[in-house]
Order: C-alpha cells, then sequence, then structure tokens
C-alpha cells in the first residue's frame, strides 16, 4: 500500500508535494469574447468560475472541461492555455473546537489553479449540478465587481483575451 505524506515526499492524489490542492479551471468566454459565465458557489456565497480538483486518471485540461460541464452545463473550447496562479486568499476563520480541527486543516490548505480560456459552444438546459448552482453572463466590469474578493479568479479573468 502506497503511504502519502510529507515524509516520504509522496503527495496524495490531486495535491501536489508541497500539499497544495491541484485545481483545474476555465474562464468561459462568448465567441465575441464581450461576456464571461460565472456560476454560484456552492461552500461560499457569491459567483465563481467554473472550477474543480482534477482526478488521478485526467489530464488538467480533462478535469477543466469536466469542471465546466458538471458545475455550469456548457460545452466548450479550449483556446489557451493562461497558466497556473497560486492562492492567496487568507486561510478561513473557524471556531476552535477541536470536533472541527480535520475540516479547518483541510479547508486551509491552499490550492494551486491552473486555468485555460475557452469559448462556450454549448449552453444545456439540463446538467449535473443545475440543482445546486445558478449561472450568470457577465461584463468585464460585472465579473471584476463580482470577483474582487477572489483574487486567483481575477488574476484568471486578466490573463484571458476577454474584451475590457
Amino acid at each position: 500500500m502506497q503511504q502519502f505524506g510529507k515524509a516520504n515526499g509522496i503527495a496524495p492524489p490531486g495535491y501536489n508535494s508541497k500539499g497544495e490542492r491541484l485545481v483545474a479551471g476555465i474562464v468561459p468566454l462568448t465567441a465575441d469574447k464581450k461576456f464571461v459565465l460565472l456560476i454560484q458557489s456552492t461552500r461560499r456565497k457569491g459567483w465563481v468560475l467554473p472550477k474543480g480538483g482534477w482526478e488521478v486518471d485526467e489530464e488538467c485540461i480533462e478535469a477543466a472541461t469536466r469542471e465546466a460541464w458538471e458545475e455550469a452545463g456548457i460545452v466548450i473550447q479550449i483556446d489557451y492555455d493562461l497558466g497556473e496562479i497560486s492562492e492567496t486568499r487568507p486561510p478561513k476563520k473557524h471556531s476552535s473546537s477541536k470536533d472541527k480541527k480535520d475540516k479547518k486543516d483541510k479547508d486551509n490548505r491552499k490550492s494551486l489553479y491552473h486555468f485555460y480560456e475557452a469559448t462556450v459552444t454549448s449552453e444545456e438546459a439540463e446538467w449535473p449540478e443545475k440543482d445546486k448552482r445558478q449561472r450568470s453572463w457577465m461584463t468585464y466590469a460585472q465579473a471584476k465587481e463580482t470577483l474582487k474578493d477572489r483574487p486567483e479568479l481575477m488574476a484568471a479573468l486578466d490573463r484571458s483575451t476577454m474584451a475590457r
């Protein structure tokens, strides 16, 4: 049985050797690049870009495409690799209860994001997380205001070729 951890330098699936959670994401744009599609976050209040961890048996670009479908119900064409973006948000605040220690430790792990710019080729009426999320097309100015507390998501949007 393979043991994961800092002692032997083997990261668990979905994490790198620094303990960062590996997250694949999409900046989904209209063909004219005037609008970006944001989705409601299920864990935090507000709107986010489609993103999520990737499985052991898939490449980052495959994970990003899968997350776009599962979370936003969109079929996409990948246009550009926007590269890696390190998370800069401060850790979540929790009460000091010992019962919450494991959840606190997990939530305080930083993430390393890898984003792609994509053109939305189809927006479906039914998708896996339809009952959990709403989606909204926004201009750059609207998205910038909406993502102001998410610097890693704003960095991905800024790297895109979206019309300003």
